[in-house]
């Protein structure tokens, strides 16, 4: 049996995920909007093996973009370009299911699947920025519930979209005349009570039958749709305690609605702060957090605690006592983790925007190389991980550091592939290739999404 491997992401956030990168001496901020900078840092990760490459988006402008690169290429037309320049390595773009339309999405990802040879991942938002109703015609962004209602039928949609064609209905038999057989095209014919979709899509079932299915988010309501749907988790966890939690609940949750729980991965961020000592990542780290600016971070922390404070209050302590824990804002599971660690680690309020700054609730790693291999090891031999999206904190140097020292040490160790085996992302996952639900009921296996009558 070949042991089992580590699952890496490349996590591309514009010029790193220390929100005060762009002004680090190692970066480079006038090149963001450069799709050969995205290609560079493409080219780099497929030559490292890396499983996949990780776009996140919204549909609004992010807080403060005054203060720190906030805004993001749109997925769809960026992960194209990397697709041109790259063979092996996966394409997960982040999409809402809350401000788009299933048939639009369909279509997007099934062109992005074919275009790239089967290395599509759907990162599944339901969306959190409440600013985003507004570019929608909307008068208010749906209540969390509402979301994830709406994206469960989202996903049974879509599902039905990519299965709308069987895998043998493109013929393209220039001697017969025959180019597809209409007989294994289907519409969809969903009614529900978010969409009526007639179908079927314009498009033929893709490489990988259907694109992966990544979610991110933690909250009870993440848990159950990621347990029903997700083949990929993209989570946040400070704690190994907490992560071995949330690994074992996500398992058995899959378990009990018959899948098998070896094919939802669990993936949590990490920002790994590398220095050849443990002093030199530390002063490293610490240069990163001088940059910050207050003002920016203040707004994130009221943003997602609803706590509003001023520069006056940086060295005095959190005042936990005002933080509602109920409520919309309460439901989210960023606002957990950072609960969490106030509660842990009873911070200051500077502390803590420190403890923020570095990757948004995601877990930094500060140390050697030896340390941090040894951290990404422990998790994923102790139950809390089977694998990793990597972010670094600044781009492209902090990636190149822990390409060139932590990744030899992990190969080294057996964690890491030296050559893809795979050509697509599921095969780089050891995901199965879904049968579609039209295929004979004998060949069928279990379809991925439970879908509803209509």
């Amino acid at each position: 049996m070949t042991p089992r491997q580590l699952r890496l992401n490349l996590f591309i956030y514009p010029g790193g995920h220390h929100e005060a990168a762009w002004r680090y001496r190692g970066s480079a901020p006038e090149r963001l909007l450069d799709i050969h900078y995205y290609q560079e840092i493409a080219r780099r990760a497929e030559a490292e093996k890396f499983d996949g490459i990780f776009l996140a988006d919204g549909p609004a402008l992010a807080d403060n973009v005054r203060y720190a690169s906030r805004f993001r290429l749109e997925p769809f037309t960026s992960l194209a370009t990397l697709a041109a320049v790259t063979e092996r390595i996966g394409l997960i773009a982040t999409a809402s299911t809350t401000y788009f339309e299933p048939y639009n999405l369909a279509r997007l990802f099934a062109s992005l699947d074919h275009l790239s040879n089967g290395r599509a991942g759907w990162n599944i938002v339901t969306t959190g920025a409440p600013q985003a109703a507004a570019n929608f015609g909307l008068d208010a962004h749906p209540v969390h519930a509402e979301r994830y209602d709406r994206a469960r039928e989202f996903v049974e949609v879509v599902t039905k979209l990519w299965d709308s064609w069987e895998d043998e209905a493109l013929i393209a038999d220039p001697e017969s005349g025959l180019f597809a057989d209409t007989d294994r095209v289907h519409p969809i014919d969903h009614r529900g009570r978010h969409f009526t979709v007639r179908g079927p899509l314009n498009i033929p079932r893709t490489p990988q039958g259907r694109p992966v299915y990544v979610q991110a988010g933690s909250s009870e309501d993440g848990r159950s749709f990621a347990a029903a749907h997700a083949e990929a988790v993209f989570t946040a966890h400070q704690t190994l305690a907490s992560g071995q939690e949330f690994y074992a609940d996500l398992k058995r949750r899959a378990a009990a609605l018959g899948r098998d729980p070896e094919q939802l991965l669990i993936l949590p961020g990490i920002s790994p702060f590398i220095g050849s000592t443990e002093a030199e990542a530390r002063a490293l780290h610490d240069e990163f957090n001088e940059l910050t600016q207050p003002e920016y971070s203040l707004q994130m922390l009221q943003r997602i605690l609803g706590l509003r404070l001023t520069t006056d209050q940086l060295d005095g302590p959190v005042p936990r006592e005002l933080i509602e824990t109920g409520g919309e804002r309460g439901n989210g599971s960023r606002f957990q983790v950072i609960l969490d660690i106030i509660d842990r680690e009873q911070p200051t309020v500077r502390q803590l925007l420190h403890r923020l700054a570095g990757a948004r609730g995601h877990r930094v790693v500060v140390g050697t190389p030896e340390q941090v291999a040894d951290q990404i090891q422990g998790w994923f031999e102790n139950g809390a991980a089977d694998g990793f999206n990597i972010m670094p904190p600044w781009l492209t140097g902090g990636f190149d550091v822990f390409a060139e020292q932590v990744l030899p040490i992990l190969r080294q160790r057996g964690l890491f592939r030296e050559e893809y085996t795979g050509r697509t992302l599921r095969e780089h996952y050891g995901l199965p290739r879904p049968e579609g639900r039209f295929a004979s009921a004998s060949d069928a296996a279990p379809d991925l999404v439970p879908t509803a009558a209509g």
